[in-house]
């Protein structure tokens, strides 16, 4: 694995060596990429479209913050599922009453299915607005595919696709090409904290209910074991303690990586729409379909093409992941197998669990239900559950007697514990205002 290089070769690296050396590097790029990318579904493009709409660049700081803080969540997400080779649910089984686990974990399926339904809304909103035909139908389409997808299709061969459809999310990162960016301004904004009025103190809640979720603490720590099953030789860490310091620095690097990918792009929706819309006073945005029709007449047909293109490539990406976290958790406290990688007969409640989220969210799709709506109550569910969610995380990543000696470092128990604390106090102020 190591290269002649890392091994203390002084020698001249060439042009060859140190492509070859960041293929390997972008090889080694897994569970903690895809759950970035999937932190930008639909409805999170949807809040900082909004965040950029109504307030320019002057949100942009929260990205800045939020940062350190998903990085230490996911990475101590990551660290419980390579060490205990289980799944977080079963990890918060040991230090929290049972009572509470299967609580969060109920609420982790509803706030999940309604994020799928409003997920699966958008993408057939935005196919809609480009090729025509009935929005319902085509959101039906969207379904059935994710649902066959994750049924047939095994998971060595799934995550590929997963990590593949992540190169979507470059469409808001080409947006910025597209449009005239004060770039003083939006460095400004990224370091200095401003917060104008009750509205901004609601997207501030909602922006931190987005990028910190309970779904995506389920499904990197699940993906950590399906790593686990895919290799003979590779065992939890606590087995087998050798292999501890090549996979914890992979780990790093993955989720260090995705999680600045899942930040880039939602700073590249907030400058995006921050130059466009609200620039030309358009601020009431609701969806992220109607950003894209929005940046039409503005920003002309190819930005509006590149946003409703990124709206379907994230949907058919956070789905699965939605639908899977879900799927995950159940089965970990049920005790049941849980695995994208068995054939449907072998893991009966996994799929059955991934159907009914995915089917419910298309429910929600033709229910007379506002999407705003659902939207809102799932980010005050997120909000209720993360709280405790990362409480409990951070207590099974600090015990030695579940962790070993891989309990979490000093540095990453503070910032996970300031990540708890920032969501605590968000959770308050959605409450209040």
């Amino acid at each position: 694995m190591e290269s002649g290089g890392e091994q203390g070769d002084d020698r001249p690296v060439g042009g060859g060596d140190l492509a070859l050396k960041l293929l390997k590097k972008l090889e080694r790029l897994g569970p903690g990429l895809v759950t970035g990318a999937a932190d930008d579904d639909p409805s999170g493009i949807a809040t900082y479209s909004q965040a950029g709409a109504q307030f320019g660049t002057g949100l942009m700081w929260t990205m800045t913050l939020t940062y350190p803080l998903m990085v230490a969540v996911q990475l101590a997400s990551a660290r419980v599922g390579r060490v205990t080779g289980h799944g977080l649910g079963k990890s918060l089984d040991r230090v929290l009453p049972r009572w509470l686990v299967i609580g969060l974990i109920a609420l982790l399926f509803v706030a999940n299915t309604i994020n799928i339904g409003a997920d699966l809304a958008a993408m057939g909103e935005a196919a809609a607005l480009v090729v025509g035909g009935g929005k319902h139908v085509i959101t039906v389409a969207f379904a059935i595919l994710s649902l066959l997808l994750q049924l047939f299709v095994p998971y060595h061969r799934y995550s590929s696709v997963l990590k593949w459809l992540t190169l979507v999310l470059l469409a808001y990162v080409a947006l910025l090409l597209m449009v005239k960016v004060d770039w003083a301004m939006a460095a400004k904004s990224l370091i200095i904290p401003t917060i104008a009025g009750s509205g901004a103190v609601t997207t501030i809640v909602a922006i931190f209910g987005t990028t910190i979720s309970p779904y995506l603490f389920f499904w990197q720590a699940a993906q950590e074991v399906e790593e686990i099953d895919q290799v003979d030789e590779r065992k939890p860490l606590k087995q087998k303690r050798s292999q501890g310091p090549d996979a914890l620095s992979r780990i790093r690097w993955d989720t260090f990586a995705g999680m600045a990918v899942s930040n880039i792009v939602a700073l590249a929706i907030i400058l995006g729409t921050a130059t466009t819309l609200h620039a030309t006073g358009k601020t009431d945005i609701q969806s992220a379909s109607d950003a894209a029709q929005a940046l039409k007449p503005i920003a002309g047909n190819l930005a509006f093409a590149v946003f409703s293109l990124g709206i379907i490539g994230t949907g058919l990406l956070a789905v699965p992941v939605l639908a899977g976290s879900s799927a995950y958790a159940v089965c970990e406290i049920g005790g049941w197998t849980a695995s994208l990688e068995r054939q449907p007969t072998r893991a009966k409640a996994f799929y059955a669990v991934i159907a009914l989220g995915i089917l419910l969210g298309l429910a929600i799709d033709w229910s007379p239900v506002s999407p705003m709506k659902a939207l809102f109550w799932s980010a005050v569910i997120n909000g209720v559950a993360a709280v405790p969610a990362l409480v409990g995380l951070m207590i099974v990543v600090s015990k030695r007697s579940i962790m070993g000696e891989f309990v979490a470092s000093p540095a990453l128990r503070f910032f996970g514990w300031l990540a708890t604390a920032v969501m605590a106090a968000a959770a308050v102020a959605m409450v209040v205002v």
